[in-house]
């Protein structure tokens, strides 16, 4: 490797540095990464190719597309999850994905299974004891501090789960479409970065007839 090329990467790095002051990449390689690719695309020519969508001869913005787009596919995503669990004891979608949370990253209580599926204190409560009472899901004495309860997945809630995890997985396939490997990494890269910006807002619970007026003040939208 020439001492020249290091000396660029440095550079670089410095630059990455003085740029990410208000941390909109994380301080790690893969924030580098990103900041790189962005700057990337930006640059390429100073143009952007920009699509075509409906409506926007007549003005409509990009942010409500993006938006529309959005509850679009999530409502495609609940269509494909709904079939893959027509025909088992399965009632929703929010059903499995406690269990496969649970059997992905062990046991935890009830609360930090709840927040893992971004839902409200009480849906999460419900889906929580209709799995309890499936038999799915247990409740144990932690082993860190026998004050609490955990959950974990039993093994009829392994052997459920099982049974219907072909078409589950075919569900989540069908949901990607066409997009090569490539489109679905610049996909996980783009959601990522949008989930780490409202996960920390939606953790607040701010009340909803103040949410949208205290984000806009914290920020700044609109002011570019």
């Amino acid at each position: 490797m020439s001492l020249g090329l290091i000396k660029d990467v440095i550079q670089l790095v410095e630059e990455f540095g003085s740029q990410n002051n208000k941390q909109q990449y994380s301080s790690d390689i893969e924030g580098f990464k990103n900041w790189i690719c962005d700057g990337r695309i930006n640059n390429a020519n100073n143009v952007i190719n920009e699509p075509i969508w409906e409506g926007k001869e007549n003005g409509r913005s990009p942010e409500s597309v993006i938006s529309t787009l959005i509850v679009h596919l999530n409502r495609y995503a609940k269509t494909y999850s709904k079939s893959a669990i027509a025909d088992s004891d399965f009632n929703t979608q929010e059903e499995f994905i406690y269990l496969i949370n649970l059997k992905a990253f062990g046991t935890m209580t009830k609360t930090e299974l709840i927040k893992k599926n971004l839902q409200d204190k009480s849906t999460g409560i419900l889906i929580i004891n209709r799995l309890i009472k499936q038999g799915w899901l247990e409740q144990t004495n932690s082993e860190t501090d026998k004050r609490s309860k955990v959950l974990r997945i039993t093994d009829t809630g392994h052997l459920a789960l099982e049974n219907q995890m072909e078409k589950i997985r075919n569900a989540t396939n069908i949901v990607t479409g066409d997009l090569n490997h490539s489109e679905k990494m610049e996909l996980i890269r783009i959601l990522d970065k949008l989930d780490k910006f409202h996960r920390p807002i939606f953790s607040k619970n701010i009340e909803g007839s103040k949410l949208l007026e205290t984000v806009y003040q914290e920020y700044a939208f609109g002011k570019n």
